[in-house]
């Protein structure tokens, strides 16, 4: 429900309005940087993770571990499923 988004959406506009209101120049400054080097790891790992779960189900599917139609090859198609928007 699109109500339940306001929070978030008000705690990501607000939190650097109120750290630099409170807290000054320095602290947003701070607050912003750790934003932006937390965001970059996070897209790498999710990157990362979403062709790794892609990898794993194509080895299934080769074979190992039972192949297709096994219970590792449901597991990995889910997990596929999942990583596939990351």
């Amino acid at each position: 429900c699109l109500r339940e988004m306001i929070a978030p959406g008000a705690l990501v506009i607000l939190t650097p309005i109120i750290t630099g209101f409170f807290f000054g120049v320095h602290a947003l400054t701070g607050l912003l940087a750790g934003s932006l080097v937390s965001s970059v790891q996070m897209a790498i790992s999710a990157s990362n993770t979403g062709g790794a779960w892609d990898n794993a189900k194509k080895l299934i599917e080769s074979g190992v571990h039972g192949g297709k139609g096994s219970e590792p090859h449901k597991a990995a198609v889910v997990g596929d499923t999942v990583g596939d928007p990351l």
